[in-house]
């Protein structure tokens, strides 16, 4: 026999995309224990794979097969998803690629910003009249599109070069960015996640919409067109490597730890609105231009414009 609470946690269901490796598998198993899960993801074999890893801990999930780099792949899912009748708790837009070389979807838009932002966009317009009022809708940025943050920086990345939404699904970036044009790609990305995270919680006072940074969390799966070679190396070492240096570079982080911050902002009812959260929860700030409201309310209509007109 249920308890009240217990059954109704059971009943409730949360979304998440990208949930077949690193913080989105770990995610998933965890908001397991709050209710059903919502698997979304473009590899159906991956997919079932999480599903059963779920079912073994008590868990229940349902599979939904989508592209997001492909708009027409979004719409569907998101009707299959409100097909389903459940009673929605949240949604969590967590899938995200970076790619060092610059790569086009079958429309000829930039993949790494069509899967980041586009695809995330249109599957939460499509779902947020099916959310209850305050349910929790979380986004994951990166700090990656701030230009004065130094880690990122050290890297290669100068922050978010965002043009127009229009520019963006071109391919087209502000000069003076990276070296490398994929890296450029994933920063403005991430800067149209989060703007967009920002403007709709203004937009929709009902729900509350936030966006995570999860710190930086190697081998999530980010990196698909990585060499054999270092994805073998890095699946070695890391689980090893990054918890004993964790106490020294506070930006460091664990899938499983991300996971845990992720899925505590996920179904807490008293979570904030309009908030952009740490590595820890913690309330943090962007860059200057995500924190401009004029900048998220802009990348939200260009972005609308820009897929109104687009046979994406």
């Amino acid at each position: 026999m249920h308890s009240p609470r217990s059954e109704k946690q059971r009943r409730e269901a949360y979304i998440i995309t990208g949930p077949t490796s690193g913080i989105g598998r770990c995610t998933a198993i965890e908001l397991a224990k709050h209710g059903t899960v919502v698997l979304v993801g473009r590899d159906g074999t991956r997919l079932a794979d999480v599903k059963k890893a779920i079912e073994r801990r008590g868990g229940r999930a349902m599979s939904i097969v989508c592209d997001l780099s492909e708009m027409a792949s979004v719409r569907r899912a998101a009707a299959e998803i409100i097909a389903l009748d459940l009673p929605l708790a949240g949604l969590l837009n967590n899938a995200g690629i970076i790619q060092m070389r610059e790569s086009k979807n079958a429309h000829g838009l930039d993949l790494t910003f069509a899967t980041n932002h586009l695809g995330p966009f249109v599957l939460t317009e499509a779902l947020m009249p099916h959310l209850p009022d305050g349910a929790n809708v979380l986004f994951v940025g990166s700090a990656a599109e701030d230009p004065e943050r130094k880690p990122a920086v050290a890297v290669g990345f100068r922050g978010g070069r965002y043009i127009s939404a229009e520019a963006s699904a071109r391919g087209e970036w502000t000069p003076g960015g990276s070296s490398r044009r994929g890296m450029d790609a994933y920063a403005t990305s991430k800067q149209c996640v989060i703007a967009t995270a920002l403007a709709f919680a203004r937009e929709y006072p009902r729900l509350h919409v936030n966006a995570i940074e999860p710190g930086v969390t190697p081998a999530t799966g980010l990196g698909r067109d990585a060499g054999a070679f270092v994805r073998i190396l890095t699946k070695i070492l890391v689980p090893v490597v990054v918890p004993l240096l964790m106490p020294f570079i506070k930006i460091l982080n664990t899938p499983q730890r991300a996971a845990r911050t992720i899925t505590k902002i996920l179904t807490d009812p008293s979570t904030k609105t309009g908030v952009y959260f740490d590595e820890r929860g913690r309330p943090m700030q962007g860059s200057m231009q995500v924190r401009d409201p004029t900048f998220q309310n802009r990348v939200v209509a260009e972005t609308r414009a820009l897929l109104a007109n687009s046979s994406a």
